[in-house]
């Protein structure tokens, strides 16, 4: 991946936002250059919160799921999180508990949550791929059980204020204050800290992480916490933004998240990626929604944009990659070995 960041190395860093994160940002710009010719009204502060509002879920869960990827796992569980979250939530809210025990007693059911995927991915030895396929059926069959096919809604206006009004005298949503919290709070960690460094070990090589002093299991299980707390954050944002809890909240946006991570040039295979990279991912993904919206593109073609976004997410980097890679062993004077793949070939 063009955008490989070397733990402890500020250099490789800045090397990989030249690459990946600039062409993510070219790609942004023509993006809302056409948004602007497509409609007078996209470049209107209401526009704007509009915008980013509509991804703000799957954005803050796009920040943990990064983490997880490059230490090269998977957490495909996060929008059932979403679900149950929003059931419990609205549960104890129907049992007249008040929302300040409700949020912190939801936050705790996600990092319980979070916890059993990362001991069965860790402690079991089972892929997080499978592991986390498990869990998204568990967690949307406790919210059916928890809430069933009924809604609760008339929460309290300042609950739901939060949910879809904006900071006072500006176009900025409460929620995206929430995301540029936690995207900076991650971004330090990641790129600053001797966690970050462990969470690129553990993508690149485990075996040699672990005989590095990196402790694996922890930290694993520790970044599935996040996420799992991460995503019943979302979940009682979603609720907040719809004044409404439902054990079918956050359904399908788990393809939206990996597909913000991997076009924000997290590798798939773990090892490399940026939380700016992320972040930029967010807003290009917004923006592109958003304008197709304006231009009144038929929903099922939006759709396939995403789809068509995931492919070009994952194959882009790859074939830079790879070519990268043939370029220095030519450089090298040394030939391809026998059986490599080669862009062109």
């Amino acid at each position: 991946m063009s955008s490989a960041v070397a733990p402890g190395r500020s250099t490789n860093w800045v090397r990989g936002l030249a690459r990946w994160e600039v062409l993510l940002a070219l790609i942004l710009a023509a993006l809302v250059w056409i948004g602007s010719i497509v409609s007078p009204f996209f470049l209107t502060p209401g526009n704007f919160s509009n915008l980013t509002v509509a991804v703000i879920e799957v954005a803050i869960m796009a920040l943990p799921m990064s983490l997880i990827v490059i230490a090269g796992e998977i957490d495909l569980s996060v929008e059932s999180m979403v679900g149950l979250s929003s059931s419990v939530l609205g549960y104890l809210w129907a049992a007249g508990i008040p929302l300040w025990i409700g949020i912190p007693a939801v936050l705790v059911i996600g990092a319980l949550g979070g916890l059993l995927n990362g001991l069965l991915v860790t402690r079991g030895g089972l892929p997080s791929l499978v592991v986390t396929l498990g869990t998204l059926a568990l967690f949307r069959g406790l919210a059916l059980v928890v809430l069933g096919p009924r809604s609760i809604s008339q929460f309290p206006p300042e609950f739901t204020n939060f949910g879809f009004g904006n900071v006072p005298g500006t176009p900025i949503p409460w929620p995206l204050v929430v995301f540029t919290i936690v995207a900076v709070v991650l971004g330090l960690v990641l790129h600053r800290t001797w966690v970050g460094r462990q969470i690129f070990a553990l993508g690149r090589n485990q075996g040699t992480a672990r005989y590095s002093g990196v402790r694996v299991v922890r930290t694993k299980t520790g970044l599935f916490v996040l996420s799992g707390t991460i995503a019943a954050l979302a979940g009682v944002i979603l609720t907040a933004r719809f004044a409404s809890a439902r054990a079918d909240a956050g359904q399908g946006m788990t393809l939206t998240v990996v597909t913000i991570v991997l076009l924000g040039g997290v590798n798939i295979f773990g090892g490399s990626g940026t939380i700016l990279g992320v972040v930029l991912a967010v807003f290009t993904l917004a923006v592109l929604e958003n304008a197709l919206r304006l231009a009144n593109i038929a929903a099922e073609l939006q759709s396939i944009s995403v789809g068509l976004l995931l492919i070009v997410s994952v194959t882009v980097p790859n074939v830079a990659r790879q070519a990268g890679q043939a370029f220095h062993r030519v450089r090298a004077g040394r030939s391809p070995p026998s059986g490599s793949i080669v862009p062109g070939e």
